[in-house]
């Protein structure tokens, strides 16, 4: 018997916005500056939401070894601060989603891995996310996912109790830390997920194929009448 949603927290990339071709298109700008081969979208899309070291390792490979990792890093952020949504869209259904649960009034939010310094300035581009009660970014505290800790925060920032929370995410330490902070966890199918079968094995509370069926099962386990369907 799934808790009734009385607040919905999301992850962000992967969950509710497609960054990857942004992510590979920084990624590819970096190897081109380098004189390396780029890589293809179905290539850096596996580990577009891993963050930046994992991107670095895909592109520069065994060669990466020769290269200060640190100055690499803070090339590819400072070209992608400069073009953080050129390519980024919402996932289908997203919006509709969003609209829904303000119209039932449940209180939503974002708790990303991604830093503040790029969180902030994308959310911008989305008025979509104009409502969001809370934006709980990797570095707003010392602990980011897997730990409980960003979630018991966006928890309390939204004011509603973390058992009457569900938390969407694509990766399994969106899953964990949902699960430490005993709140409903569903994996959205939908992201970055290298391996659907894997994802069975995470122990969420659900898995949905598309954002309009995690909002029929919220209106299901709330009985709450939402009239955007």
């Amino acid at each position: 018997m799934l808790s009734k949603a009385k607040g919905v927290l999301f992850d962000l990339d992967g969950t509710l916005l497609d960054t990857a071709d942004d992510l590979g298109a920084t990624l590819n700008y970096l190897l081109n500056r380098y004189a390396f081969k780029p890589v293809s979208s179905t290539q850096y899309r596996l580990v577009a939401s891993d963050g930046v070291y994992p991107l670095l390792d895909l592109g520069f490979k065994e060669q990466l070894v020769n290269y200060d990792k640190l100055q690499l890093r803070q090339e590819f952020l400072d070209y992608y601060l400069l073009n953080l949504a050129k390519h980024t869209i919402l996932y289908p259904g997203i919006a509709k989603l969003l609209s829904a649960i303000e119209t039932a009034n449940i209180p939503w939010g974002i708790v990303t891995n991604k830093p503040g310094f790029l969180t902030e300035p994308l959310l911008t581009n989305f008025p979509q996310f104009s409502h969001s009660r809370t934006n709980i970014s990797g570095d707003t505290i010392a602990q980011s996912k897997p730990h409980p800790a960003p979630m018991l925060l966006a928890s309390k920032e939204i004011g509603v109790a973390a058992e009457h929370i569900w938390y969407l995410g694509d990766a399994k330490r969106d899953i964990e830390a949902g699960n430490a902070a005993n709140m409903t966890t569903v994996v959205a199918k939908w992201g970055y997920i290298k391996d659907q079968n894997a994802c069975t094995s995470w122990q969420a509370d659900h898995m949905v194929e598309d954002p309009l069926q995690l909002l029929e099962i919220i209106k299901q386990a709330s009985r709450t009448k939402i009239n955007q369907l």
